[in-house]
C-alpha cells in the first residue's frame, strides 16, 4: 500500500514538473549607473515590457562611475554610461553600445542679479575654465562687461559621473579638476543651484528642462555658451529657451561636443544572456521611437545601423 502511495506521489510530481517546465520563465535585466540615461531607460523598460511581459527590470541610478564599475564586476547586466569610453576601461574588457545623445548645460540660479547680462553676453570656454577649473574667477566683476560685485558659488558633482567628466573635458580637464562644492546626483546639483542665488553648476538636459512643458524647471536658468567668443550671444547661439530648441541644436551640431555627448549601455564583454541581447536590439531599433518624447536626441541612422551590426 505504501509503495502504491509513493508511486502515485511520484507520478503527480512528474506531471507537475512537466507543466512547470512548459511555462515561460520570467527573466530580469538589471541596470545601474548614469543619471543622464536613467529617465530614458525607465521609459524603454516600460515600453519593452508591454511587448515582452515575461521580462522584468531592476534599474538604479548612481552615477556613470557606478554603472561602469557594476558592469565590469558583473553586478548588473548593463551599466548606464554618459561620457566617452577611455582606454583603461577598454583594457578591462568593457563592451559598449551607443544608444542616444544629450548634453551637459552650464546653469545659474534664476534669481541671480547677473542673469540678464549673462544671457546677453554668455561665457566663453576659457571663462568657464577660469571659474570651474583654474579658480581664477571667483566674482562676476572679474569678467569683462560685468560690473556687478557678486561672488560666484560653484557647485559640482561629488559622485563619479559622466556629466562632470564631460563638462571637465570641454574645459580641458578631468572631473577631479573641477572646483566647487560637491553634490551627489543630477537632481541634487540642480537643487543646490536653485537654493543659492549666487550658485552656478551644470546639469544634463533632462534635469534642466520640464519635458511636458518644454520650459526650464523653476529656479534654474542656463548660462549660454559664447561659442564664437565674440562677446555676445548671436542668433545662432541662442537655442536655450525651450527644450526642443536645445535638442535640435545638439542634433544639428550647433551646440559644442563636448559638452554634447553620446550615451552608452556597457557590459563586461559582449552580453551573453539572450534576454539582454534582445533588449539591446530593440533599444537601437524600435526603441528609438521613444527617444524624442523622453527628451533625448536619436542617433543618426548610419550610427544606429553600426550599433545593430555590433550586437549581431
Amino acid at each position: 500500500m505504501k509503495i502504491k502511495n509513493l508511486s502515485l506521489l511520484l507520478a503527480v510530481a512528474v506531471v507537475f514538473s512537466a507543466c512547470s517546465s512548459g511555462q515561460k520563465k520570467e527573466q530580469t535585466i538589471s541596470l545601474s549607473g548614469a543619471f543622464a540615461l536613467y529617465p530614458l531607460v525607465i521609459k524603454w523598460s516600460e515600453e519593452y515590457q508591454k511587448e515582452n511581459p515575461g521580462i522584468r527590470f531592476n534599474i538604479s541610478a548612481g552615477g556613470a562611475g557606478k554603472g561602469m564599475a557594476d558592469a565590469l564586476s558583473g553586478t548588473v547586466d548593463l551599466g548606464m554610461f554618459s561620457r566617452e569610453i577611455v582606454q583603461e576601461e577598454i583594457d578591462k574588457g568593457v563592451w559598449w553600445l551607443g544608444v542616444t545623445k544629450d548634453a551637459v548645460i552650464p546653469t545659474i540660479n534664476a534669481n541671480s542679479p547677473v542673469l540678464s547680462v549673462i544671457h546677453a553676453r554668455g561665457l566663453t570656454r576659457d571663462e568657464f575654465r577660469k571659474i570651474f577649473i583654474a579658480g581664477e574667477i571667483t566674482n562676476w566683476n572679474q569678467i569683462s562687461g560685468i560690473e556687478i560685485d557678486l561672488a560666484i558659488n560653484v557647485f559640482t558633482r561629488s559622485d563619479a559621473c559622466g556629466a562632470a567628466g564631460t563638462w571637465a573635458a570641454y574645459l580641458g580637464g578631468k572631473q577631479e579638476d573641477l572646483k566647487g562644492v560637491g553634490v551627489f546626483g543630477d537632481p541634487g546639483l540642480a537643487d543646490a543651484v536653485v537654493k543659492d542665488e549666487k550658485g552656478i553648476g551644470f546639469n544634463n538636459t533632462i534635469y534642466l528642462y520640464d519635458i511636458k512643458t518644454g520650459n526650464k524647471n523653476p529656479g534654474i536658468e542656463v548660462i549660454p555658451i559664447d561659442v564664437n567668443e565674440n562677446g555676445k550671444i548671436d542668433a545662432d547661439e541662442a537655442f536655450y529657451s525651450k527644450f526642443d530648441e536645445i535638442l535640435a541644436a545638439i542634433a544639428e551640431g550647433q551646440f559644442p561636443s563636448p559638452p554634447a555627448r553620446e550615451l552608452y549601455l556597457v557590459s563586461k564583454g559582449k552580453p551573453q544572456k539572450q534576454a539582454t541581447i534582445d533588449f539591446l536590439k530593440w533599444v537601437v531599433t524600435n526603441g528609438q521611437a521613444f527617444v524624442p518624447e523622453a527628451g533625448y536626441v536619436p542617433l543618426a541612422k548610419s550610427k544606429l545601423e553600426k550599433q545593430v551590426s555590433k550586437i549581431n
